[in-house]
């Protein structure tokens, strides 16, 4: 558990400093320390959660969160993350959809493309133009989170980029606000699934996980912001990502053999 709580501590630091959460990495962790897999995305998301909460409350007192623009993100990925957590799937799904999730975060920050200029405002063309996007987005998403213990900002940002929503920092808050309520309903999806099967009390053998990630996020956020270069974050980061993912598919291509 020591081993498992210094790896959890360095994801939430690194993901911490690029903006996420970290909860796919987490999920990925789990799985290759055999830890239970229908346990496991519960741990992840209590984990996302622990994390992004301080830097959603950063960026709302910054004055970058509005709710209005990410509600038709949310309207639909909040239900769908809460079916995706309350399902249950076989585990070679599981540890599939987990490695090809890796797979695609990996490679979406190694290859990340330059942020939009904060003082762009695109605001109502982007609305105008992408109307209805968000909510088919979002359910994609949001099931997505509640199967395999993200939050989903992850693959959110890259859209968000892509489609010139906003300022590179207004990106970043609905990215969180987002990984916070997919994570939130994923994990009530997952704790009622597990009620029924008996299993929410083996949630605290893996207690000394969320002080680990409390500690490792905070020193994220403040690594993030004052001393080291974004794109080594980055690239260290993904490069993490990237081996766990490799070897998450490896253990599932065994399993389908």
């Amino acid at each position: 558990m020591i081993a498992l709580s210094i790896s959890f501590f360095i994801t939430a630091m690194l993901y911490a400093a690029v903006g996420f959460g970290g909860g796919s990495t987490y999920s990925a962790l789990l799985v290759l320390a055999e830890t239970d897999y229908r346990i496991l995305p519960s741990i992840a998301l209590l984990c996302n959660l622990i994390v992004v909460i301080g830097g959603t409350y950063k960026f709302s007192r910054a004055g970058h969160i509005n709710l209005r623009r990410i509600a038709p993100w949310i309207v639909t990925s909040v239900p769908a993350a809460w079916l995706g957590g309350y399902l249950d799937i076989p585990e070679m799904v599981f540890i599939g959809l987990l490695g090809v999730s890796l797979l695609i975060v990996g490679m979406r920050m190694l290859w990340f493309k330059r942020e939009i200029d904060d003082t762009h405002n695109i605001e109502q063309e982007t609305i105008n133009k992408h109307r209805f996007l968000p909510p088919i987005i979002g359910v994609m998403l949001g099931l997505l989170s509640g199967l395999v213990g993200i939050g989903g900002g992850v693959f959110l940002a890259p859209i968000l980029y892509l489609m010139h929503w906003d300022s590179a920092r207004k990106i970043a808050a609905t990215c969180s606000i987002f990984i916070l309520v997919n994570s939130l309903a994923g994990l009530i999806g997952q704790i009622m699934k597990l009620s029924n099967m008996a299993l929410v009390s083996d949630i605290s053998a893996y207690w000394l996980l969320f002080p680990a990630v409390l500690i490792g996020g905070q020193i994220g956020s403040s690594m993030g912001a004052k001393h080291l270069n974004p794109n080594t974050l980055r690239v260290m980061t993904a490069l993490l990502i990237l081996y766990v993912a490799v070897r998450l598919i490896w253990r599932w291509w065994e399993m389908s053999v």
